[in-house]
């Protein structure tokens, strides 16, 4: 007889095959190859300027009267606030477990070749701003196409926003900031049984809401603020707590790193030694961390108050350097050096990075891992929400954008009480849409921003 667990059981099932289709051998290629191509193409000129980005994120090029509505440091900081957090805690927990220590090679490969791609994309949002349905200018990769490609190329620009709009979905950072509250202290605490669980999700689905709602009500230019101070005091506290931890097991520190780089090319860890599984998970996870590739990023850095696009690619590269190549290594040193991961069966997502933290800090780790991990969640949640509404007025010309943010709250609630595995096999499916336009057009105008840089870097920098 058909049930709703039925109906959740297939639906699993379905967005489980969707997600591992989405990711396959193509999309890698198009990632990690295309990154690999952008470094080449540009001679590795954004990695010699990086020190440039310093200077932009001081403000020492900030002009008020420039186009567009936010700085250059906060940009970048509601980039990473959509990046940084459960993508860098519960992402790289769920790495190990699915793809094992192997797969955070995979992760670093596409931060290395994603500091390229975020260049590319990043200039490419500034340089093909486009006007929206109100008028306003706006960046992002629907943009880049519908303002630099032939009109053929138009119906990626609908498929990207389409696919951004369900990508950016806040299911994943409630269900798993729900999951740390409910595993780590509602339940051991015994504020509630396992029979109150679902009341407890809702609840905290609805605080999550209502904050989220007052945040939003202020639009980008509150996100941007709010990012700005939340995002540096997040990464430093996080920071601080894996050092200590990585300080600890200090000894067993070269052990782990050959761990990652044998299993990476063994794939003994994860299940029937599958290497092509290894790198599947490790690609989709980096590209979850890091974003480089997919275009969300880029709707934010297209909202920087510039003139010259090139200065917001090198600011954009900083992501793949602070969320994959250090929060990302430091999440995972400490899962392996504590040992959690071999005992992680059963054990999903953040839930497994407390337990790391706890075998040091005794039951303060989860408590100081919940301090970073709420509000970063908090910030993942109203960062998606602005890439949403961008990606549904694109679609509708303004038409029924009212409705999208209590549709969107209403979701923050439905992501507090959903299966993880649907919810991550959702979001994971659709970043791989997102990729193919966003990495089509960038490869297309890649000429564009090699002309551009050439220009600036002689003569600015």
């Amino acid at each position: 007889m058909f049930s709703l667990d039925t109906l959740v059981a297939r639906t699993d099932a379905a967005l489980a095959t969707f997600s591992s289709f989405a990711w396959g051998e193509p999309l890698i290629l198009l990632l990690v190859g295309g990154g690999l191509f952008l470094l080449l193409f540009s001679r590795g000129r954004p990695y010699r300027h990086l020190g440039h980005s310093i200077d932009l994120l001081r403000g020492k090029y900030n002009n008020s009267a420039d186009p567009g509505q936010i700085t250059h440091a906060q940009a970048l900081s509601t980039a990473l606030s959509g990046t940084l957090g459960l993508g860098n805690i519960a992402g790289v927990a769920l790495a190990i477990t699915m793809g094992g220590p192997g797969a955070i090679f995979w992760m670093w490969l596409t931060a290395i070749v994603g500091v390229a791609t975020k260049f590319y994309t990043a200039t490419l949002a500034v340089m093909y701003r486009g006007r929206d349905a109100a008028g306003s200018l706006q960046g992002g990769p629907m943009y880049v196409i519908r303002e630099g490609l032939p009109k053929a190329f138009y119906p990626l620009a609908l498929l990207f926003a389409l696919a951004g709009l369900c990508g950016a979905l806040p299911v994943f950072q409630a269900n798993q900031a729900t999951q740390l509250l409910r595993e780590s202290f509602a339940l051991p605490m015994g504020w509630i049984n396992a029979e109150h669980s679902a009341w407890f999700n809702f609840a905290v689905g609805v605080i999550l809401m209502l904050i989220s709602a007052v945040i939003i009500s202020g639009r980008i230019q509150r996100i941007g603020k709010f990012a700005v101070r939340l995002v540096p005091a997040m990464v430093i506290f996080y920071l601080a707590l894996t050092l200590i931890v990585i300080g600890y097991f200090w000894q067993d520190v070269p052990a782990a790193f050959a761990l990652i780089i044998s299993d990476a090319f063994t794939g003994k860890a994860v299940a029937g030694g599958a290497l092509g599984s290894v790198i599947q998970i490790g690609v989709s996870r980096g590209a979850f961390s890091n974003e480089a590739g997919l275009g969300t990023e880029s709707m934010a850095h297209g909202a920087a108050k510039t003139k010259e696009p090139i200065r917001e690619g090198v600011v954009a590269m900083v992501g793949p350097i602070v969320d994959t190549l250090i929060i990302c290594t430091c999440t995972a040193l400490v899962i392996l050096l504590t040992g959690v991961w071999q005992h992680g069966q059963g054990i999903e997502g953040v839930t497994l990075t407390a337990d790391a933290f706890e075998k040091v800090f005794g039951s303060w780790g989860p408590l100081w891992l919940l301090v970073m991990v709420v509000p970063l969640a908090l910030s993942t949640i109203i960062a998606n929400w602005y890439y949403g509404v961008k990606c549904l007025n694109f679609l509708l010309k303004g038409t029924y954008q009212r409705l999208y943010t209590p549709v969107y709250l209403l979701l923050i609630v439905l992501g507090a009480i959903a299966s993880l595995s649907m919810v991550n096999n959702l979001i994971l499916g659709m970043y791989a849409i997102m990729a193919v336009p966003t990495m089509t057009s960038t490869l297309l105008l890649s000429s564009k921003v090699n002309r551009a840089a050439r220009q600036y870097f002689s003569g600015q920098v």
